[in-house]
């Protein structure tokens, strides 16, 4: 139970971090844009993490150079320059807060989740290295549990940022309103993409 316990609290500890994931999330809730799929991959996507980190952390260590970390990096940079293109172009759009159900729609949404999530090198060494250097001294039984707790985190983190902002958006069906949203969300992600690039500039 106290493993259980242990891995909760550290895996809430690793994602409740302000990211370019998180914004997302958010910003799908506020929309009502299939935000059960997104919490669903975002969730499941960590639990993978998470278990693979956990079991399988030496074995990760070989590989994750840090010619791999700067290809993640450049396709982040070309994934989040790619999404502020597509936000300045839709900024005088007017926003739709309802669930759209078509399925170009909703393929654009899970590749979007899925780049979000996969594509930033920190969810690697956060999620992966960080949780599996974590636990490398425990008993397998202590393991699963920890990584259990950890997971269940991810799942509460996930959805509750989620459905909370699904639950605000009926506060925001104004046109002058999502384009403050807009606004900050093209400035966190270019903020985001500076991060990254300094990420390269420092290790190269």
């Amino acid at each position: 139970m106290e493993f259980t316990l242990l891995g909760f609290l550290t895996g809430l500890s690793l994602i409740l971090a302000i990211g370019a994931q998180n914004i997302f999330v958010i910003e799908q809730g506020l929309k009502k844009h299939h935000i059960f799929l997104v919490c669903l991959i975002c969730s499941i996507s960590d639990f993978i993490l998470i278990f693979l980190g956990i079991f399988l952390f030496h074995y990760f260590t070989q590989y994750f150079t840090p010619t791999i970390e700067l290809v993640l990096n450049i396709l982040l940079i070309i994934f989040l320059i790619h999404f502020i293109y597509l936000k300045i172009n839709s900024f005088n759009t007017q926003v739709t807060i309802e669930q759209n159900s078509h399925l170009n729609e909703k393929k654009n949404v899970i590749l979007k989740t899925l780049g979000f999530t996969f594509l930033n090198p920190h969810v690697y060494s956060d999620t992966v290295f960080f949780l599996g250097n974590f636990s490398k001294n425990f008993l397998i039984i202590e393991k699963y549990f920890f990584g259990i707790g950890a997971t269940i985190a991810s799942f509460l983190f996930f959805f509750l940022i989620g459905y909370l902002s699904q639950y605000f958006s009926r506060y925001l069906n104004n046109k002058n309103v999502w384009k403050y949203i807009n606004i900050f969300i093209i400035l966190f992600m270019f903020f985001i993409t500076l991060f990254v690039l300094g990420d390269i500039i420092n290790i190269y």
